[in-house]
């Protein structure tokens, strides 16, 4: 029997969304209750996958090292709630590059679900953008948009219980 995920996107959704990108471990500012809502995801039998376009290193603004220790603090986070994400796929290029991996392509989920076995048709993509709900589409799974002022744990609990 194949697994069923949630993805979720990471700036918006996991953490503070920046306009000039979140650049290191002092400006990753977790959104409260995100622990909660992962485990209560972890808890109703979901895997629960990141996938994020990280373009900051395609412009030479941070580093993958830097973009490592950023996860590193979510996952230490995670861990003090007494859960964690199976993974974290991030696409490195900038979308002048027009590689399959940046969302809206479905080319990290797809990866995902090659590295999880993953059924796309019981699984979600919890996002903050469009381009989000595009991806959900594009890999043929369902798509749930967290609107501006909406607290990812009052989702899960709203439409995972």
């Amino acid at each position: 029997m194949k697994n069923k995920a949630v993805f979720l996107d990471r700036d918006g959704v996991i953490n503070k969304k920046r306009i000039d990108h979140v650049k290191s471990v002092d400006e990753f500012k977790i959104f409260s209750n995100v622990g909660d809502a992962i485990k209560l995801l972890r808890d109703k039998g979901y895997l629960v996958i990141i996938i994020t376009n990280q373009s900051v290193i395609g412009r030479n603004i941070i580093s993958e090292k830097k973009l490592d220790e950023i996860h590193i603090e979510l996952k230490n986070y995670l861990k003090q709630s007494n859960t964690y994400v199976d993974s974290i796929y991030y696409c490195p290029h900038i979308p002048e590059q027009n590689c399959d991996c940046r969302k809206p392509k479905p080319g990290l989920i797809f990866e995902a679900c090659q590295d999880f076995d993953i059924d796309l048709k019981n699984s979600y993509f919890i996002g903050d953008s469009i381009s989000d709900l595009d991806a959900a589409g594009n890999a043929g799974c369902k798509g749930i948009l967290l609107k501006q002022h909406q607290n990812l744990f009052e989702l899960v609990k709203n439409n995972f219980t």
